[in-house]
This record gives structure tokens, sequence and C-alpha cells, in this order.
């Protein structure tokens, strides 16, 4: 043992290991940080042998009215209990009541700025009442909530939550059906926003309506929470539970609908000609138009004041949404997928053209194609885009998106990109949330920031033309290294989130990116990433599932890349401080070479520094015999003279780097040699295990170095590229040039 030891203190120098080793918890497990594993959710984060979740079906009949921009519905729910508890209520969302008067998204809404001259729109939407204010009467009007025998039921409306108290226990493995009647005041979203509502033409005085959110709706009950019964306030998104649809929707007869799930009732609700279209798009891969833009032109002329009902159906989904108005434009394709296809459809007005005719229904299809490869074939018989101003929301199978060309029918580049980019997000949806149904009022990176990341998958994929650079590990960078007073953690409540964007949508979207293209590679992430959606399509997961099922299936473990990713506001900013240059001497010339040649034994404290600058040459060391107790109790010996054969040719590079930033990285290092030749080298995240701090780490090359540069390409999300060069020098991105030449 005592020999040991002094084997170990004599080698301790020239370890590739940082001294003066700084304890702390970025490697170490999430542990307790999980919630423990059960028989519900499993360690692996498959869904357990007892895992369960309620259903909800709906039958919904509602009508719009145009004169008055209103509403009026009634339904009926079948609510299951398929959870080992006996049930005393149940709980409902009333999210249009965050529109009412006095509610709290009103109550507690700021204003970001108050300057002497503010714009009137701003006034009235942002400062006064957070939009509530602009003489709107909204919220749900309750009629009447009944059970299947037409008595009247006790309930409690409680801000966006109903409660209904139920009159016995409702026992697992027993279904409920009550009806509610009801009606709201539609918002006219130019004057007050919203994530449904009302788009108003003047030129032709029509409407065109994207309506959500638009009926009480049953919350989520599970085995992590109980009832997800968190109030809606604006930011926090929806939780939903699956069920079955079955929904008439009644508008003026010169309306087009579009919606969650299939028209069951097409050929009554089109013209003759429109309906062979109809199924002639419905089986063709080539983009089909439906409804012409000279029939919607003409539709725009005439109101009518007579109505007619659309019916649709759903099966399996977790809410609906519909569109409608005569200003549509519709057309579509069939998608061919390995074992489905899907109908990608688009409905636009006028307005939207000719950008929406010639890329929307094809942005559908694009996303379909590159998600179905990344999870599973989209299982739904539909995905709609719906064009509308200034908007980007989802709700199954339907979607409404923004991206409208000047008024002469001409478009930027950025109009087109945006368009683009926001109807595959969209359209994305479809997978996170709407089929692996995770909690949006609670994570909302689960959602936003999966699907954001597999949005750039498919924009760098099927778009390498326009100037996308969303959801990369170089474009998070400036938030990365902003004030951490600005900040908030990924594993952050929406509610309390400062800055929505960058928090759940772009940080983990760059987070992915760096896991997929640099740590894990593509293969090994995409069948894990598979692994996690195919588990949980039509389930209910959590963070914790997604954390430990990345894990299982690629037996990577990735404990430090969540903690610090997710749960801080660490930034990459790895400091390359110095790089010691050595070969091995060969004679007594080539130690004279040494400029500042070390003392004393190998071992001893050094006297002098060896050179620090390789650009100088490199210091010589010198390789003597393998002292014999280095051999310990093993009766053979090494060949030293092979040995100092066999490194005599290479090149020792001795690199020290800092953790300026916080967040421990793999190291990825370019190489370029004295001959004009480059070499990457990867270097995974665990060197920072023993000090998180510092550390040092030893390339044993076959040629001369000139130059030494960290995450040449940002890569790794390296807020400081002033220290990634040795020698030190300015280094630049590709990214940076793109900006810098303004494209």
């Amino acid at each position: 043992m005592k020999k040991l030891l002094i084997m170990i203190l004599i080698c301790a120098p020239f370890l590739s290991v940082a001294q003066d080793v700084e304890y702390n918890e970025r490697f170490e497990q999430l542990g307790s940080m999980l919630p423990t594993p059960n028989v519900y959710r499993t360690a692996s984060g498959a869904p357990g042998e007892d895992y369960w979740q309620q259903k909800a079906d709906y039958s919904i009949k509602v009508k719009l009215d145009e004169s008055s921009n209103k509403i009026t519905g009634s339904e009926t729910i079948t609510y299951y209990n398929q959870s080992p508890h006996p049930l005393n209520y149940l709980w409902l969302q009333l999210d249009q009541n965050m529109r009412a008067e006095g509610s709290d998204s009103e109550l507690i809404s700021t204003a970001t700025f108050f300057n002497d001259t503010i714009p009137a729109k701003y006034l009235e939407q942002y400062v006064a009442n957070g939009g509530n204010s602009y003489d709107f009467p909204g919220g749900f009007n309750i009629e009447s909530v009944k059970n299947a025998d037409g008595e009247a039921m006790n309930y409690l409306v409680q801000k966006t939550m109903m409660k209904i108290r139920l009159p016995e226990t409702l026992k697992p493995g027993e279904n409920i059906s009550f009806s509610i009647d009801w009606n709201y005041f539609i918002n006219d979203r130019m004057k007050g926003g919203g994530r449904s509502g009302f788009e108003y033409f003047e030129e032709d005085g029509n409407s065109l309506y994207t309506i959500a959110q638009f009926f009480p709706r049953m919350a989520v009950y599970n085995d992590v929470e109980g009832w997800q019964n968190k109030q809606f306030i604006g930011a926090g998104e929806f939780a939903l539970t699956f069920g079955d649809y079955d929904v008439e929707i009644t508008v003026p007869d010169d309306f087009i609908v579009g919606a969650t799930g299939m028209v069951q009732n097409a050929k009554e609700v089109l013209t003759k000609d429109q309906f062979k279209r109809y199924e002639k798009a419905l089986k063709s891969t080539e983009q089909t138009f439906i409804v012409t833009e000279e029939e919607a032109i003409e539709n725009e002329k005439e109101k009518s004041t007579s109505y007619e009902t659309w019916k649709f159906k759903a099966e399996n989904v977790r809410d609906f949404g519909f569109a409608a108005s005569r200003k549509f434009i519709w057309d579509g394709q069939m998608v061919e997928l390995e074992s489905t296809k899907p109908f990608a459809q688009s409905f636009y007005p006028k307005e939207g053209n000719p950008l929406w005719e010639k890329e929307s229904t094809k942005a559908v299809k694009n996303t379909l194609v590159l998600y179905s490869e990344r999870t599973f074939d989209y299982p739904y018989p539909q995905a709609t885009s719906v064009h509308a101003a200034s908007i980007g929301m989802e709700y199954p199978m339907i979607c409404f998106n923004f991206g409208r060309p000047d008024k002469n029918g001409e478009y930027s580049v950025r109009t087109q990109l945006g368009m683009t980019y926001v109807i595959v997000h969209e359209i994305g949806h479809n997978y996170f949330p709407m089929i692996v149904n995770s909690d949006e009022r609670q994570w909302a990176w689960m959602d936003e920031g999966l699907n954001s990341f597999l949005e750039s998958n498919v924009m760098f994929e099927y778009y390498p033309d326009l100037p996308y650079s969303d959801n990369i590990p170089q474009a998070i960078t400036g938030y990365m290294k902003s004030s951490k007073d600005q900040q908030r953690p990924i594993m952050t409540n929406p509610e309390q989130v400062l800055r929505l964007g960058p928090n759940a949508y772009s940080k983990p979207a760059a987070a992915l990116n760096l896991l997929r293209n640099t740590i894990m590679g593509p293969e090994l992430f995409d069948e894990s990433f598979k692994a996690y959606a195919q588990r949980w399509k039509f389930k209910h997961p959590t963070p914790a599932d997604f954390f430990r099922t990345m894990e299982d299936a690629s037996a990577v473990d990735l404990d430090w890349f969540w903690r610090g990713w997710f749960y801080t506001t660490d930034h990459v900013d790895i400091s390359v401080d110095e790089v010691k240059y050595f070969r091995i001497a060969q004679d007594e010339a080539d130690m004279e070479k040494n400029a500042k040649a070390p003392k004393g034994d190998l071992g001893e404290e050094e006297e002098e520094e060896l050179n620090t600058d390789f650009s100088d040459g490199p210091s010589y060391i010198s390789v003597s015999e393998t002292p014999e107790f280095w051999f310990g109790e093993y009766r053979s010996k090494v060949d030293d003279e092979a040995i100092k054969a066999r490194y005599a040719d290479k090149h020792f590079y001795e690199i020290t780097l800092s953790n300026e930033g916080g967040l421990v990285s793999p190291l990825l290092f370019t190489i370029e040699y004295k001959d004009g030749e480059t070499e990457e080298k990867y270097i995974p995240a665990e060197i920072w295990r023993k000090n998180e701090g510092k550390t040092r780490k030893m390339l044993i090359l076959d040629k001369e170095v000139s130059k030494i540069v960290f995450d040449p390409e940002g890569e790794l999300a390296d807020t400081d590229k002033s220290n990634n060069v040795f020698p030190k020098e300015e280094s630049k991105t590709k990214l940076d040039e793109f900006k810098e030449k303004g494209e």
C-alpha cells in the first residue's frame, strides 16, 4: 500500500485531471428531484403495469350567430372513471372565463412600459386590464347543468373552473352522463388578442372565425396530481383528457367549416362540384382545390341569413376546435405514410394568396412526413392549417396560422419564412401535446420545446433556402448569457416564466438539437426519442417519463444534462486558458532546447514553468527507465525503449480549461495543423466529473499544431467566443458571419 501511494503521488502532476477538486452536484443523479417510480410510472420511463387514465366522450351542438358574434351550445358529456379511486365531484375547465369582467387575468395584468406617447391599441389591450376593457362582455354564461334524467345538478363556478358535486360517488369502473347548456360572446382578436375569436375584414364586411375553448371541457384527473384544476390565466395552456367527439356546428349556409375530425355530411353542405373535388382530393397525392378562390370571392358578396349544420366526428382526441367563414378557399391532398394516409388540407381567405395556395398544404405534408419518421405514423385521418392574422395556435387535427402577403399579393422571404415555420410548428403540435399528451398548464416546454426541436428539423431538411436559424444552440446564447434575474430554469411553470419564448421553446429545442447532433448522435437519439413518443402516445407523460426514457433507451447517463440545462440558468462558457506543447527528448541536445527547462526529478515541484505558448515550439520531456517499484508484484516488465520509440514522433498538447459559465459541457475542438489540415476532437462532458470548474486534457497527436479552437461553430452554445482559441484571437461562427452579412 505504501508503494502504491508513492506511485500515485509521483504521477499526479501529469494526470489529465484538475487538482484542487471542489465538490458540487452537477454530476449527481437527479435522484429525489424526480418522483419515485411506482406501478403507474416505472423507473425506465415507461407506463407501469397499473397505468390508468380517464376518458370523456362529448356530443356537442353549437350555433354561431354571425350578427351578434355569439356561440350558443349544448353538450352531453359521458365521463368514465377508469381510476382506482372513488370520485365525489368532477372538475371542468371554463377557459372563456378568463375574459370575464373581474377575472384573475384582468386583475393581475401588468404593463411593460408607459411612455409619454403610446399607441391607442396598446393602451387598451395591454395597459387597461389586460385586454378585457373594450366593452366586451366575456366569459361563459352557464344556462343549466343536468343529469341524464334532466334533473338539475349541483355545481360551483370557481373562476375558470367548474365543480360538479355528484349526488352519488362515482366508483371505479363506473361512468356518468350529464348535459350543459351555455353561451358566450366571441372576442374580436384584433382588439383584444386571444387564442381564438374572430377577425373582421372591413373591405368586404365578412368575418373569419377561429373557434376554440368554446365549450366546458373535462379537466384531467391522473395518478400524478389528482385533478389538474390550476386556473387558466393565460400563459399556461391546457391539460385535457382523451375521448370521442360527435359535434354539430350550425353556421350561415354560405360558410365553409374546417374542424377537428372528419366532416360526416360533406355531400349535404357542399355543392355538387365541390363534393366531387373533395372526394378526389381525399385519394390524390396532388394538391386539389375543393373550394376555389373564384368561388370564395363570389361567396363573399352574398351574406346568407339561412343556416345549415356541418357534422363532424373525431375519435380519441383531447379537444375540439373549428374555423368557419364564407371567405374560405379550401385545398388538400392525401399524404402517403408507411401505415396511414392522412389528408392534409388548408383553409384560407383570398388575403392569404398567392402564398397560401403555394405553401400551406405543402408544409402540412412535410411536417407529417418528418414527424412520423421520428415518432409514429400520424394516426388521425386529417391535418388542417387555417389562415388568420397574427396567430399561431393548435388543436387536434386543426391549427390557426399567421403569414399574410401585402395587399398587392407580394411577400418577402421573411413573410414566407414566418408563415412556413408557424404552420410546421402548429401542425407538429398534433404530436406534442395532442397525442403525446403532456400537461401544458404545468410544463410548457414538454410540448413547445419538443415541438420546436422537430420544427427546426423540418425546416433544415425541407427548406434549406429559407434563412431559418432558430432553435439551435447557436441561436440561444444571447438569452443564456443574459442577466440571471431575467431568466428562469426550463423546469418552471409557464405562468412564472419571464420570457416564455426562449424558456419554453428555444432553449429546450436547442438543448435537444445539441443532444442529438453532438452528444448522443442522430441514430441513438432518434431511437430513444421515438421510444418516448411511442410509449406515451395517447397517454399523459411527465418530465420524469421523458428524462428516464431517453436514458433507458440509449444507455447514456444524461442526468448531468437534464440537471444543467433544465433545472438551472447556468450557461456554457468554456475558456481555453493555456495549451502546453511537449515532445519526447531523444538526446541531451533536445533537452537543451527548452527555453524554460524544468528542474529536479520527476514528481518534484518545478521551479520554472514550461513553455505555455506552443507557437514557440515544444518543451522536451526526458523519458527515463521505469523504476523497479513501479512493477509492484508483477513478474514481468515493460520495454522502456519500445515505449520511448512509440512516442518519439508524437506531439503532446496539454490543454487547461475553465468552466466560466457553470454549465458543464462536452468539449469539441477543431485542431488546425501547420500543414493546413484540420481534425475534430470530441470529449464527453464527464471530463468535468472531478472538478466542474477546471480541467485538463492531454491530446497526443501525429502532427504539429498551429491553432486549437473550442466549439468553432457554436454547436455547444458557448456564449463567449473570445476565450475559445489558443493562441488567443477572436473567433467567429458561421452564424455570426451570416448575421454580419445581413442575411
